[in-house]
């Protein structure tokens, strides 16, 4: 079994072997608890793409992975200078994180390597035509639509931050799925409303289009089943909200 780094080791010998995943975990609770984790970003840096490809075996490992690596570097980046904030756009695609020597930035990993080399504002409906070689090796084999209620972005409106781990992925996404939706959604039944966050109107295909976001809501106990109530969506709170971890 390969040796997952101890949170506070802030550089790793050369021989020891590095389990990626749990790299990813670390990091993230490197940079919650406030520990040097410039060893760490090192080691994710000069990962080789041979050592990436063994531990990212299926999309539960990949979904970790990038999911726990996109919160912390998040974090890591607006603890470092919040001002960096203002400016958005840049902020999300300028590429200053390096993964295995590959300069990606949050637009990367979010739509890239997690929704499967999708265009970021197109609903979901339209996918990259050029994927590089490195983001066709290890995105997600298919989107899975719970990762919006796991990545948090830095913003008021994002769902909290969990450490992801390998053997619970699926119930940990199930629960943040449930906690996202229980506090940013509201159903009325006497009007037949129903008010969705934001996100679900950026990335309506995600979830299947309309026929599949009354069907997963059904499943979530949210609205009644078989019922189409006329939906609104909130404003996107972008207001910044740093250490938002649960």
């Amino acid at each position: 079994m390969m040796a997952v780094l101890l949170l506070a080791t802030p550089m790793v010998k050369a021989d020891t072997p590095v389990n990626p995943v749990g790299l990813s975990m670390e990091l993230l609770n490197g940079v919650r608890y406030k520990t040097d984790v410039s060893g760490m970003l090192k080691v994710l840096a000069e990962l080789q793409e041979e050592q990436l490809a063994v531990a990212l075996i299926n999309d539960d490992a990949k979904k970790v992975f990038w999911i726990n690596v996109y919160n912390a570097m998040i974090q890591y980046q607006l603890a470092k200078d919040t001002s960096s904030y203002v400016n958005r756009r840049k902020f999300f695609r300028s590429r200053n994180i390096v993964v295995a020597g590959q300069k990606l930035s949050f637009d990367d990993i979010e739509h890239g390597m997690l929704r499967g080399s999708k265009v970021k504002w197109a609903g979901g409906y339209i996918h990259k035509l050029v994927p590089s070689a490195f983001e066709r090796k290890f995105r997600v084999e298919k989107l899975d639509w719970r990762i919006h209620f796991a990545l948090n972005c830095g913003a008021m409106s994002c769902p909290a931050v969990f450490q992801y781990t390998q053997a619970e992925v699926d119930k940990q996404l199930e629960n943040s799925t449930n906690l996202f939706l229980m506090f940013e959604t509201a159903y009325d039944s006497t009007t037949n409303t129903l008010q969705l966050p934001k996100l679900f109107s950026w990335f309506r295909n995600d979830f299947g289009g309309k026929k599949g976001i009354y069907s997963l809501l059904q499943a979530q106990d949210i609205i009644p089943a078989g019922s189409t109530p006329k939906i609104t969506y909130t404003k996107y709170d972008w207001s910044l909200s740093v250490a938002n971890y649960k």
